[in-house]
């Protein structure tokens, strides 16, 4: 049964469109506004809200914690010192990706972990023999994406104090409005911002500070729809979107590697402690690499013009992001397919991601991509482009 989040309250008085999309078994926002475009600007040119709550999170603490992290994620955590965030895949023992996360190193020397699915038996799985324990602290936080170029603005003036050194994949302790809360300069728009995580029953005071504060940036709530296109336009995969996690594919074809999401930089194949699927993705390597790559696709807007134009028609776009399994090609021959794409607003180009045999993987490869106009199949070109789309330096600085 799907339930609301902590912000459930004031979503109710702002979406006043009542569009909701199920996320991990709750109703989040799909949109606030009347047109998804007022939220988007608002996350690329001022500042969003986002409520992000239905990510599971989870504390990983006591003597052997750094020996679950290491033994599960393909990173390395020796490393990782209190108050820093890295990104991970984590695989099967067939070095499988199951899901993809972040990990909060916390000044206690635990663990902050989350994900889009749940983990907690995994964890629980691979913490036999340790001294570690697991809480699964999902439903006693919830947590809000600060995101845009004015995030940095609004979250100062509600914390009332300086930012400027909680640099990108930091971590540090705040209170707004007298609740004290996690923060990490994290985000999943590609774009300058931050991560809050709040104990629950501070949650709408937190929400209250920071829209009361963000009136004087145009602060607005943003829903899933903006997000979804922010994060294709970063290049940014998604859970049973882009590829399947392997506990829930069926065939090999359906699974996927680190590297061939485009996380193969995340995997250290020569770590001290050994992780799961580490022989796996070493055998990967030696075979000369994945069969195939995710890519960007730079989608040929002339011969959209030209499949409307056969129907009397100008290109149409929906303004959301589309999440389709939709089949390239080379030469008329299926090479990959993609899975997800959007027309950008800041970039003014249609963009798709996918996976594709990785001899076609190279930056300038043309490729075409199906497309349908009025139920009659076409194809568009389609060109091997860099990731992310859009990756402006504020995110860093």
């Amino acid at each position: 049964m799907s339930v609301g989040s902590a912000f459930d309250e004031r979503a109710l008085e702002l979406n006043v469109r009542r569009q909701w999309r199920e996320w991990s078994g709750v109703f989040s926002s799909s949109a606030y506004a009347p047109n998804i475009d007022i939220e988007y600007n608002a996350i690329r040119n001022a500042a969003a809200l986002i409520d992000v709550s239905p990510l599971f999170k989870y504390r990983v603490s006591g003597p052997d914690a750094d020996r679950l992290v290491d033994r599960v994620i393909t990173r390395s955590a020796a490393g990782v010192k209190p108050g820093r965030v890295i990104y991970t895949p984590w695989c099967d023992s067939q070095g499988r990706v199951i899901d993809d996360g972040t990990l909060m190193r916390m000044d206690d020397g635990s663990w902050f972990w989350t994900a889009a699915e749940g983990q907690y038996r995994w964890l629980t799985l691979n913490a036999r023999g340790l001294d570690v324990a697991i809480e699964d602290v999902t439903d006693a936080l919830a947590a809000l994406a600060l995101q845009g170029p004015l995030s940095r603005e609004v979250l100062q003036s509600a914390a009332q104090t300086d930012l400027s050194d909680l640099r990108y994949f930091g971590r540090r302790e705040l209170e707004i409005a007298g609740v004290p809360i996690d923060v990490s300069r994290t985000g999943y728009t590609g774009d300058l911002g931050y991560e809050l995580w709040i104990p629950v029953d501070g949650a709408l005071a937190v929400w209250d500070a920071l829209m009361e504060t963000g009136t004087a940036y145009a602060i607005r709530p943003a829903g899933i729809l903006a997000l979804d296109v922010v994060r294709v336009e970063a290049g940014l995969i998604m859970a049973g979107v882009d590829y399947t996690s392997v506990h829930h594919a069926l065939t090999w074809e359906q699974s996927y590697s680190p590297s061939e999401l485009g996380l193969g930089g995340l995997v250290k194949l020569d770590k001290d402690v050994p992780f799961v699927g580490q022989a796996a993705l070493k055998r990967e390597t030696e075979d000369g690499g994945p069969p195939r790559r995710l890519v960007g696709l730079d989608l040929d807007w002339a011969d959209l013009e030209r499949l409307s134009a056969k129907h009397g028609l100008s290109p149409a776009l929906s303004a959301n992001a589309w999440r389709d399994e939709i089949p390239i090609y080379d030469f008329g021959e299926q090479v990959g397919r993609a899975t997800s794409g959007s027309w950008s607003l800041v970039l003014k180009k249609n963009l798709a991601m996918g996976t594709v045999a990785a001899a076609l993987a190279e930056i300038g490869t043309e490729l075409e991509m199906e497309w349908s106009v009025e139920g009659e199949r076409g194809s568009i070109g389609a060109e091997v482009v860099e990731l992310p789309f859009f990756d402006p330096p504020r995110k860093r600085e």
